[in-house]
């Protein structure tokens, strides 16, 4: 079978199914283990699918953003262990910024009073959590965007230009060694990139889905951000390395 008649196959099977196996191609396409290797190497590369662990994932498209419900329930355990990670770098007296993603609301969860840290946040899901824990906190202003729950637009922009932050803690829709960080909305992506330039460290809670995943809006290089994962397969180690800090934390 030509190499082009196998992509075709692939990428065809990839369409009818989320996720296939490295044994599935193998059968559908009568080769060889390491040729599907290969050519599943080669497809990420042209961004037609993502490499898992034993098989590849379609790649989800640029626009495409589920609800904060639909989030929260995906990894939840992976998010659990990312965000106590995170929680547990945060200082004493720290001013810190929570955006609104699903990982970051697992945090509050490990936040105590005692700590006396200022948190700021654009996020409409954490408000209840932090009011209950008694944590000094700041919503800046804005648009109140529906499916994720995240305070946008220039009036979030120009509120947040009040503040600094010692750290501030972000989630992303993709990340990719060469495109950096993305997520679907310019105008959430615009509120993370602010968020960015007025930390001293910051930080980019993800599980291992979102790695080789690209979206529509860029926020910033992948160099702009220390990444707290749950695993990094081996293939994407050189890749993201060199370019940045990852840590991995497992249960």
């Amino acid at each position: 079978m030509l190499t082009v008649e196998r992509h075709k196959l692939i990428i065809e099977k990839l369409k009818e199914k989320q996720v296939v196996t490295i044994q599935e191609l193998v059968k559908l396409t009568n080769t060889s283990e390491s040729t599907i290797r290969r050519d599943l190497a080669f497809l990420e590369k042209e961004k037609y699918l993502k490499r898992v662990h034993g098989g590849a994932e379609r790649l989800q498209g640029k626009l495409a953003e589920p609800d904060v419900a639909e989030k929260s329930t995906k990894f939840i355990q992976e998010k659990r262990i990312i965000a106590k990670h995170a929680a547990s770098l945060i200082e004493k007296g720290d001013c810190i910024f929570l955006d609104a993603g699903t990982t970051i609301h697992q945090m509050i969860d490990f936040l105590t009073k005692d700590q006396n840290i200022v948190v700021v946040t654009n996020g409409l899901h954490h408000i209840d959590k932090l009011l209950k824990k008694g944590i000094r906190s700041y919503v800046v202003g804005g648009f109140m965007k529906p499916t994720t729950g995240a305070v946008i637009g220039n009036g979030a922009l120009l509120s947040m230009n009040q503040y600094r932050f010692d750290k501030c803690f972000l989630g992303v829709n993709g990340i990719h060694s060469e495109f950096g960080y993305t997520t679907p909305d310019p105008e959430e992506a615009a509120v993370k990139q602010r968020a960015i330039q007025l930390a001293r460290d910051t930080y980019v809670l993800a599980d291992h889905s979102k790695f080789n995943e690209i979206s529509f809006a860029k926020i910033a290089d992948i160099s702009a951000a220390t990444i707290i994962t749950d695993q990094l397969q081996i293939e994407q180690q050189d890749l993201f390395l060199q370019k940045t800090n990852i840590e991995v934390v497992e249960q």
